[in-house]
């Protein structure tokens, strides 16, 4: 009993950390998923699992920008229409792959975007750049919430480069979508994973409560050199739990 008061009380650990994370840089999934894994859960289980505390967060975050008055529902739900069959077939092939096949593209994948931790995204002037074609924007769309389906660690930086690189938004509106297309695309994927028989409702919803405290901290803070901070020390984080997976 005290060994799983204890694991529960490091999965809600993870969970603050990864929220704290998501508000100041992203990402969170890439401690989340190995933690969950780490708990016992199946790589598969684990990664549905996962998509309880991504809903409630990202459903905290779209009701924090509604109560400020800050909708652009109609953009938001083009954007999130993209996503979605992509987001479907993306959770049906995570349900079909092999435990030992997803834990190596996990490993793989956190390493790549531990990378992109220290890529900064500059607020330099987007707007006078032309957008990007619907032929590239579309199917770009349609890959982000197949991704988003399959996996989700990750895909908010997917969904940052395609909506500021392509749609040229401003970063500001860039994570207004982002939150809303997250909560939106992962609600088919949370169905897929429930119906397969692949998600476990209690360590989902402890991960959920930690992720929504460090969401409200991070929301809240304002230190200087935050987000250096978190940066270095979750690189640190998922790279071990990265070669962990990877062997």
């Amino acid at each position: 009993m005290e060994h799983f008061s204890l694991s529960y009380l490091l999965l809600f650990g993870v969970g603050a950390v990864a929220g704290f994370m998501n508000v100041l840089a992203g990402g969170g999934s890439i401690l989340t998923l190995p933690a969950l894994i780490f708990l016992g859960l199946d790589s598969v289980t684990a990664n549905g699992t996962n998509r309880i505390a991504v809903v409630m967060q990202s459903a905290s975050a779209v009701a924090a920008y509604h109560k400020k008055k800050v909708r652009w529902y109609k953009e938001s739900v083009h954007y999130t229409l993209l996503t979605l069959p992509g987001a479907v077939l993306g959770a049906l092939f995570a349900v079909q792959i092999s435990d030992a096949a997803f834990k190596k593209i996990l490993g793989v994948i956190t390493l790549l975007i531990v990378s992109t931790l220290f890529l900064p995204i500059t607020k330099a002037n987007n707007r006078q750049q032309q957008k990007a074609s619907a032929w590239l924007f579309y199917p770009a769309m349609v890959a982000v919430g197949f991704y988003g389906g399959f996996l989700q660690a990750g895909v908010g930086f997917m969904i940052m480069a395609c909506l500021y690189h392509l749609e040229k938004l401003e970063l500001v509106t860039v994570n207004i979508h982002k939150v809303f297309l997250m909560l939106f695309f992962t609600l088919p994927a949370l169905l897929v994973f429930a119906l397969s028989g692949h998600l476990r409702w209690l360590p989902g919803i402890v991960l959920a409560a930690g992720n929504a405290l460090g969401a409200w901290v991070g929301a809240r803070a304002n230190l200087q050199g935050g987000e250096k901070l978190i940066r270095l020390v979750v690189a640190a984080a998922a790279s071990i739990m990265a070669i962990k997976l990877l062997w």
